[in-house]
């Protein structure tokens, strides 16, 4: 029997990266994606190589529908099949919310073109294979920014509230062959974050959200590794739906 398959966008590093070691280690075998170097991105793959998985390193650009197909065609040729589909490929730009100024219509397109419509078009490009077999699902990574309207700018924010609501419809449009859930995660210890916000920055936010957290703590990309495994592996009657994983953020202290 073939062993079950994952592919994980933006997988180089940080939650993509924790999301590919998780479900190596967890039987799959898996295809790694990068956008601009490809020398992280083997690492990864040498990491779950050791984990007892085979990987498909490729270069692909979720943002351009030719490059999504193309990534499938390389999936469907290597495996057949494609069980799991995590979106974490995403894109930004650091801007204070009160500063309207400082978002221009291209940041947003830039922005939509890969949080939002990078994630479609991978659904599109991988349908058949997901639905070749028995519970194959979709894992889309959002943001606690797309809940709550706060996060690294107003572009990023209404992206990935963008991505909670297509999940819902795409887990209505294609049920029952096809799961689709979403995680958000809230503020992640992570390169990514860490070099958008500056180190001062970043140490500064981190206290503030850990004195309002409900567990006092932020985020780390195997916190959010651990969950969408268990939404792709394992939450078989889930659809539609956003985990929030976020330390408490959100409810807050008492």
């Amino acid at each position: 029997m073939s062993r079950m398959v994952c592919v994980v966008t933006g997988s180089s590093s940080g939650i993509g990266a924790a999301c590919a070691r998780k479900f190596a280690a967890g039987g799959y075998d898996v295809a790694i994606n990068f956008s601009r170097a490809a020398t992280p991105a083997e690492a990864v793959a040498r990491e779950c190589a050791a984990l007892g998985a085979q990987t498909l390193v490729t270069k692909a650009d979720v943002a351009n529908d030719e490059d999504c197909r193309r990534f499938a065609g390389e999936v469907a040729a290597r495996w057949g099949r494609c069980d799991v589909l995590v979106n974490n490929a995403g894109r930004t730009k650091f801007v204070d919310m009160k500063n309207l100024e400082g978002l221009s219509a291209e940041d947003f397109h830039s922005i939509y073109a890969v949080n939002v419509i990078g994630a479609f078009q991978m659904v599109r490009a991988f349908h058949s294979l997901l639905t070749a077999n028995p519970g194959g699902n979709v894992v889309n990574v959002s943001s606690i920014a797309g809940v709550i309207g706060m996060g690294s700018s107003i572009a990023y924010a209404a992206s990935k509230g963008a991505l909670n609501n297509m999940t819902l419809t795409l887990a209505r449009a294609l049920g029952p062959d096809l799961r689709v859930n979403a995680v958000a995660p809230g503020m992640v210890d992570g390169e990514w974050l860490r070099k958008g916000l500056g180190t001062e920055r970043f140490e500064a936010l981190r206290q503030a959200y850990e004195s309002r957290a409900a567990l006092a703590s932020i985020v780390t990309p195997d916190d959010v590794a651990r969950t969408i495994f268990f939404l792709g592996s394992g939450a078989t009657k889930s659809t539609g739906e956003v985990v929030v994983v976020d330390g408490g953020m959100r409810i807050g202290k008492a």
